[in-house]
């Protein structure tokens, strides 16, 4: 009688199987379409591929098409793919590593011919006679001399091997007349590759390292599906016409200067862009209780060592020598915030003590991070932080939920959400990351919101809640935190008098919405592709007379009412033809363009031309400022 192995699943069930039996015959004896289904397993935490023999007791899932972690298998075999196709083609190709990365995949080639788009589609087509053929993909382990002579005439693999550990099992997979070494896992077969597509060619150091030979790296997507594809390669073209940094130059918001890199300039629309949110975040902060501050640029050293920053972020901060001392510039707001609240006693009446600060940080970023206003070197945070007692800890958090929720509602973003636990680099002890992480579990389970556990990202100081926003085409973007601080206020040593007449440590949260305005201003340009609702458009009206000469005085006449009733308007009185004034007035996303001729003149009347829209209708003056007042209060 065979031995048996003992097997759990992820519903509980318990089954027993011949030791050595493999996921696709445990799937088949589920049921045949689960065995279709079914492109790789996870024995416990350990990967494995369909057909590889389970020896040992264990939980098992099995990883189907439509999963996420199954989206990475297929991605990891189109690379494989990718490789043999290249080898096809280019028979002196070499290979180095092709890692799945976000939305797709790249291979690292040695080739002494420079791969041209063109080649990309004969490329990717070898790529879909492969699929057709439907080649078994296994995976053999060989031994260090085997593989050694396996890779012999290929330098980059010969590298990786020999870097390898002296114990390390080396595996190697096959598919038809090709093989690679990878230590998996892949599909059981080409045909599982459905959807496949090359993007781009670029140049990459092996390694990384620019004292290393530039090899040429192929980028490349797959999906489950056609249609899958489909959407992401339509969502990559809505995403290039929605560039920030394109449409930040057309419209004139802010533009990056070789005498700054990484440190954005805003030019005057995009301050007046700038100056609503910061209006609008004023106004929510005011009526929520909180004090606004504004704290140093720059503070000593011995500052940042209390705070714990300059062991866990020195790299990143910029530094400077004064009267003898060494100072940073601030990468954070809270230590300066922290100072502003020993600067008084506090007591137990007094809390929570929210102060809000719009303080401008500075980071080092690498030049080749730097991107837009996405990554810049400085950048203004929307900072809070909460001083109060452990038992305002929940209620606390619950209100900073919803004042988010609000925030982010105004501009029509969904959002999900993230708490981030302990990291690795953490201080203080188990017991306040313990109470830490399940006051805000409690507090977000309290508000009613979904959450994901995000393992070992929180802060050095304590874990936090994440909120990740949903642009309108689909996108994600990390911006608010509230992180749970027991370890500052203790570093600082500082306390308010509560209702005993005693000294008490008070707990910190500290806060963003915006996150960063500079980032969220490059998301909001591409999340409104650049047309910015009426309330946030740098310029709400344009008017345009036909005539300047007959049509001019009207026009100002109309211009100074929008002006008296708080509406941005400027006027186009250029020697132009009215059809190139409209165009370009489209093209500068205006809300609205009012056209004025003997008509409207006449009748005391404006011809509203709403952006986007064809049609135009002549109403009275007052009723459209009366309409575009209306939609900046409501903020629409």
């Amino acid at each position: 009688m065979s031995e048996l192995i003992t097997i759990t699943f992820p519903d509980g069930n318990v089954k027993q199987y011949p030791k050595g039996i493999n996921a696709e015959k445990i799937a088949e004896e589920i049921s045949p379409s689960l065995k279709r289904k079914t492109i790789a397993v996870k024995l416990d935490d350990q990967w494995l591929d369909v057909y590889t023999p389970i020896e040992n007791d264990g939980r098992l899932v099995l990883i189907t098409e439509g999963s996420a972690e199954g989206l990475e298998v297929i991605r990891h075999s189109s690379a494989h793919l990718l490789a043999q196709a290249v080898k096809r083609l280019y028979p002196q190709a070499l290979f180095g590593i092709g890692p799945v990365i976000e939305n797709g995949f790249y291979y690292d080639i040695d080739l002494d011919i420079s791969l041209t788009p063109e080649d990309l589609v004969t490329i990717e087509k070898e790529m879909n006679k492969i699929i057709k053929e439907n080649h078994a993909v296994r995976r053999l382990e060989v031994s260090r001399e085997e593989a050694l002579e396996r890779f012999s005439d290929d330098w980059l693999k010969l590298e990786l091997i020999r870097d390898l550990p002296e114990d390390a099992v080396i595996s190697v997979y096959t598919q038809g007349e090709f093989y690679d070494l990878c230590r998996g896992v892949h599909v059981p077969s080409t045909g599982k590759i459905k959807a496949v597509k090359l993007q781009s060619i670029a140049g990459a150091y092996w390694r990384g390292n620019s004292d290393n030979k530039m090899l040429q790296r192929i980028y490349g997507t797959a999906f489950y599906n056609k249609e899958d594809l489909k959407a992401h390669l339509h969502m990559l073209e809505e995403a290039k016409k929605r560039d920030h940094r394109k449409l930040g130059k057309e419209l004139g918001l802010f533009t990056l200067m070789e005498e700054g890199p990484g440190f954005p300039f805003f030019l005057p629309k995009g301050m007046i862009l700038r100056n609503e949110l910061e209006k609008y975040w004023r106004k929510i902060h005011e009526a929520a209780g909180y004090d606004e501050i504004r704290t140093p640029i720059m503070l000593n050293k011995k500052l940042w060592e209390t705070s714990g920053h300059w062991y866990h972020y020195r790299e990143n901060m910029y530094t400077s020598v004064i009267d003898e001392q060494e100072f940073a510039i601030k990468p954070m707001n809270c230590p300066g915030s922290i100072l502003v609240y020993k600067h008084d006693l506090h007591s137990y009446k007094e809390l929570p003590l929210r102060y809000g600060e719009l303080g401008l940080v500075h980071r080092h970023e690498y030049s080749g991070a730097l991107h837009g206003l996405m990554r810049v070197r400085n950048f203004t945070q929307d900072d809070a932080h909460i001083f109060m007692t452990k038992d305002q800890i929940k209620d606390e958090i619950i209100d900073l939920i919803q004042l988010t929720d609000g925030f982010y509602k105004t501009f029509g973003f969904e959002y999900s959400v993230e708490l981030s636990t302990r990291p690795e680099d953490s201080m203080g002890s188990d017991e306040d990351w313990e109470t830490a992480e399940s006051a805000l579990a409690e507090a977000l389970q309290d508000a009613g919101l979904d959450f994901e556990i995000n393992e070992g990202d929180g802060a050095f100081y304590g874990p936090k809640i994440d909120f990740k926003l949903r642009d309108s085409i689909g996108r994600t973007w990390q911006c608010g935190t509230i992180q749970l601080d027991f370890q500052l206020p203790e570093r600082f040593d500082i306390t308010y008098i509560g209702s005993d007449g005693e000294k008490h440590r008070p707990v910190m949260l500290h806060r963003v919405v915006f996150g960063s305005i500079e980032r969220f201003i490059g998301i909001l340009i591409e999340h409104y592709a650049g047309a910015f609702p009426v309330w946030l458009a740098p310029i709400q009206v344009i008017v345009i007379p036909v005539s300047k000469e007959a049509h001019l005085s009207y026009t100002l006449d109309v211009q100074n009412q929008l002006k008296a009733a708080g509406i941005r308007v400027t006027l186009d009185d250029r020697d132009e033809k009215v059809g190139y004034k409209i165009r370009e007035a489209q093209m500068k996303k205006i809300p609205y363009m009012l056209v004025l001729g003997d008509a409207e003149k006449e009748k005391h009347q404006v011809n509203v031309r709403k952006y986007s829209e064809q049609k135009s209708e002549s109403v009275d003056v007052h009723v459209f400022i009366e309409s575009v007042k209306e939609q900046i209060q409501k903020m629409s």
